[in-house]
């Protein structure tokens, strides 16, 4: 089995200097609205994803914590990382059908998304379902996103 093309990537840019750095702004360009919060990927590996935001006033609200949209779109950023490298290198497909958040506590300071997905059959259409937990920098859990997504192969042509 090829390597998935992500991960591929990942391995090439991440070890550049500055290449976290690189490779989440790449994600940024292509992926326009996912870089507005500015996150920065940490760590990428099969089926495992984390991510970080650092508390900016670009990304406050009015209370001055980081605003629930900007949680929303790490949470989001993090997940589909996470799916994105348990795709196989060709033939499969998916596109997000939902995203449920629970806000636990007033985010601030650096907040950091981590996401595990286990191995997913590709072969046929279905609908699965991840978690991802987003922290401060004590630990404590400030978020919990529960995205979905509707996976498989990829439509043949008619």
């Amino acid at each position: 089995m090829s390597k998935n093309t992500l991960l591929r990537q990942w391995e090439n840019i991440r070890r550049l200097p500055l290449g976290r750095w690189l490779f989440s702004r790449l994600i940024g360009f292509t992926v326009p609205y996912a870089g507005t919060i500015g996150a920065q990927v940490l760590t990428l590996a099969p089926g495992y994803a984390r991510a970080r935001i650092a508390d900016r006033r670009r990304v406050r609200n009015h209370l001055r914590s980081i605003h629930a949209v900007a949680l929303t779109n790490l949470a989001e950023l993090t997940a589909n990382l996470a799916l994105m490298s348990r795709q196989p290198a060709k033939g499969a497909r998916w596109i997000v059908t939902g995203l449920d958040t629970e806000y636990v506590k007033k985010a601030r300071g650096p907040i950091t998304a981590c996401c595990e997905m286990a191995a997913l059959d590709w072969s046929q259409s279905q609908d699965v379902q991840g978690q991802v937990e987003l922290r401060d920098a004590g630990g404590d859990l400030v978020m919990l996103a529960r995205p979905r997504w509707r996976i498989g192969p990829e439509a043949k042509p008619a």
